[in-house]
């Protein structure tokens, strides 16, 4: 069932905490109907929480959704870490929320905590288990993190968390690689997306889960799907429905977004970093 939760009332001022100012020279924003982050994972060394910072701060947009797996509960319950560019992150979204934008966070598998608390809003943002949003040339899109369409986290949760500490040593040599890549004055560069995708199983995986969720937004009567959880970001027509996936903020820094005439598209924010590195340099200051 869809949640639908009551907006809260525009707050009357905003936190000074919240309304600091642009660095100088700021890049002009963005603008956008609607934007769909996913699999941020803060609470994580792989998260890439500076070039997500530096893509908030680029952006203007009526609805934010934040589709799944913002926070990774499952770490965070091995070890603390949250240094001071998760903070930044969470500011940034608040901040977002306390302007006017529609903030919908939809919870994934790894901030499952935080579904027992749907149909509640907290500090602008709205938690729901799934939305419904409709597009500006009338299309109906079910937003979904997909977790609950993906074979191993659903039947086989031990092997989900096997998994998971697996992609976790992939993603620390992913670290390691990209500090020599800086030292070296070389851009960014996932190792472990350029892995996966060379995995004949994995990539099996990923087009059985596509249908899967197109199949399901099908079914129940909507145009398309918007979800995350897989971090391959991705645009495909599977018969009458259209499958997006925000991709995610560990491997590829990617999400969707849509213009005034209802126009989804992937923004591939590696590439814009590599085009005004300046901007980027300013948000790991």
């Amino acid at each position: 069932m869809i949640s639908e939760p009551r907006i809260a009332p525009p707050r009357a001022s905003i936190p000074a905490w919240l309304n600091l100012p642009e660095p100088r020279g700021f890049r002009p924003k963005q603008r956008h109907r609607t934007v769909w982050i996913s699999d941020i994972h803060l609470g994580t060394r792989g998260c890439n929480a500076a070039l997500l910072v530096d893509f908030l701060r680029a952006i203007e947009c009526e609805t934010l959704y934040l589709v799944g797996d913002v926070v990774d509960g499952w770490r965070l319950r091995k070890g603390w870490y949250w240094p001071d560019a998760h903070n930044e992150v969470v500011r940034r979204v608040l901040k977002l929320a306390h302007r006017g934008t529609r903030v919908v966070f939809v919870a994934g598998n790894h901030d499952e905590m935080l579904r027992d608390y749907a149909g509640l809003t907290f500090g602008g943002v709205e938690l729901v288990l799934e939305a419904e949003h409709v597009t500006a040339d009338g299309r109906r899109l079910l937003v979904t993190h997909g977790d609950s369409f993906d074979g191993v986290v659903l039947y086989a949760r031990w092997l989900a968390f096997l998994g998971d500490k697996a992609y976790g040593l992939l993603l620390r040599a992913n670290i390691a690689f990209n500090a020599v890549r800086r030292r070296l004055r070389l851009p960014y560069w996932s190792l472990s997306a350029y892995l996966k995708q060379r995995v004949k199983n994995a990539v099996q995986y990923v087009c059985s889960y596509e249908e899967a969720v197109a199949r399901e937004a099908l079914d129940r009567g909507f145009d398309g799907v918007v979800c995350g959880h897989i971090h391959s970001a991705e645009i495909r027509a599977f018969g009458g429905i259209v499958y997006h996936n925000c991709g995610d903020w560990v491997e590829s820094c990617t999400a969707l977004a849509e213009d005034a005439q209802g126009r989804i598209t992937v923004v591939d924010w590696v590439e814009e970093a590599r085009r005004s590195p300046a901007a980027l340099q300013e948000t790991e200051a």
